[in-house]
């Protein structure tokens, strides 16, 4: 429960609310991490929220995307190289990759969801020969916030990759509306098809949906879910998700597994 303290080794703004940290501790290693786990970042005074890891840096350090929406954010965005935070973690359950091997692979990214299926697909690109297709659709509410643009144009020469918005501008040539729309315009075997889902929730909602009535076995489809995680180790109860902790069972879990309790209003 006590952060360990970590060096801001590079900043990298991303949009206008949203930045890209590398992290390295001030003594010792990164403990390592698996794809979809997340630490707890604390801002010095401020407070501490979970953030998913996005990427490791050559150094070994993290890397972690944050967008500014409440104070803790806010503060951690503001952060310059040279200024320490505070880290805990990595907690939680990962994107199980092994199963999708020798299977299609659809990977479905809604605006800042594409943070976390970052190392998913860096990790498929590099071992394209163990999947089958491979298909990468992102939506976005619109063109300038669109994440990780270079690094999209870079996979699309490996695999599909396509991207929608909501609100194209004058220059956007692709397609708009729903990334659910997608769906039908990339090619997989749906019973032989392994997804990973990352988004706002009623886009992880509709899109795991889309793919169960294509074919896809709900138990096939990996969400990312989030609640508000205070601990981190399933012990304060505030991401209680129906029986599961989020931070302890989650926050990747099995669309057969969670269905049902997404259909549920939160209050």
């Amino acid at each position: 429960m006590i952060p360990t303290p970590y060096h801001v080794r590079s900043r990298r703004p991303d949009r206008a609310d949203t930045v890209t940290l590398t992290l390295e501790p001030v003594e010792g290693a990164c403990p390592s991490f698996l794809p979809g786990q997340f630490t707890m970042l604390y801002a010095p005074g401020v407070g501490e929220i979970p953030i998913s890891i996005s990427g490791r840096a050559r150094s070994g350090g993290y890397v972690q995307t944050v967008r500014a929406v409440g104070a803790v954010s806010r503060a951690l965005c503001r952060a310059r190289r040279g200024d320490v935070v505070g880290v805990r973690g990595p907690f939680g359950t990962h994107w199980e990759l092994a199963a999708a091997h020798g299977l299609d692979v659809v990977v479905a990214a809604g605006g800042l969801g594409l943070a976390p299926l970052r190392p998913v697909i860096r990790e498929l690109a590099a071992h394209g020969a163990r999947f089958g297709r491979i298909s990468v659709i992102v939506g976005a509410r619109t063109p300038s916030t669109l994440m990780y643009p270079r690094e999209l144009a870079r996979w699309g020469r490996d695999f599909d990759v396509q991207v929608t918005v909501d609100h194209p501008d004058r220059a956007w040539k692709g397609p708009t509306g729903l990334i659910t729309k997608l769906v039908g315009r990339i090619v997989f075997e749906p019973a032989r098809t392994y997804a990973f889902v990352c988004g706002p929730e009623v886009m992880m909602r509709a899109t795991a949906g889309e793919l169960v009535r294509r074919g896809v076995p709900a138990g096939r489809i990996a969400l990312s879910l989030e609640r508000n995680m205070k601990c981190g180790i399933g012990r304060c109860g505030h991401c209680q998700l129906g029986p599961l902790f989020t931070c302890l069972d989650g926050p990747v879990l099995t669309y057969d597994k969670v269905a049902d309790l997404l259909e549920v209003k939160q209050l």
